[in-house]
């Protein structure tokens, strides 16, 4: 039987919402494993809109993160607040800054951050129901904050100063290369760095390939 598995978006791009890239390639490797795929995000506004050419904020642009999520769907995704861990057998975060502005504001306050209320509620259901959930790039940033008191082991790749501040979450973070996942057996957690380290897509992709068939695997 095939799985039923939950991706979660932040929005559309990555400076202010889901990466594109590391998207794409987790649908993509999902579909090819015929997984039932559901995609969700909160319904937000979301922390500042970037102009993704000049690398600038619009500050006068204003945009939901159900909204952009969306087109990476090709419409097709739930609002999180409609979705529960019953309904699901695995759930994965991409990476993209909006996993640390919109599900939570770890990229504004750091180790004191709070996660979205849905999310939060979604993360602890997984695991509170030993679901496997999956995290790249600096989403397992995120990830740790929801659910710091399992003292959850993840990678971010190398960054001393994500890695420091996941520490002082409560988390514990284990270095590794963009090829390679991270597996918290105990609470069925897999990472893996994808753009955080890069460089190329073609990288990015053998991790979270990697990824995607270790959260199935953990399914069974």
């Amino acid at each position: 039987m095939s799985k039923k598995v939950g991706v979660l978006l932040s929005g559309c791009g990555v400076y202010d919402g889901a990466e594109i890239h590391e998207s794409v390639l987790t649908l993509l490797a999902l579909d090819r494993a015929g997984a039932q795929i559901t995609c969700m995000a909160p319904d937000m506004e979301q922390l500042h809109v970037m102009n993704h050419y000049s690398q600038s904020e619009e500050s006068d642009e204003k945009r939901n993160v159900l909204v952009e999520s969306a087109r990476i769907a090709r419409g097709d995704i739930q609002n999180i607040a409609a979705v529960s861990a019953s309904q699901m057998d695995a759930l994965i975060i991409p990476g993209g800054f909006g996993a640390a502005k919109n599900l939570s504001d770890f990229a504004v306050k750091g180790p004191e951050a709070t996660v979205h209320p849905e999310v939060q509620r979604v993360i602890e259901e997984m695991l509170d129901a030993e679901k496997p959930v999956g995290a790249l790039c600096i989403a397992p940033a995120t990830l740790v904050r929801a659910v710091a008191a399992k003292a959850p082991e993840v990678t971010i790749g190398n960054d001393t100063g994500t890695a420091a501040a996941i520490g002082q979450m409560g988390g514990v973070h284990i270095d590794c290369a963009v090829d390679q996942v991270h597996v918290d057996a105990k609470n069925k957690i897999v990472t893996t760095p994808a753009y955080m380290l890069g460089p190329g897509i073609k990288d990015v992709a053998v991790g979270i390939e990697k990824l995607v068939n270790t959260v199935l695997a953990l399914c069974d």
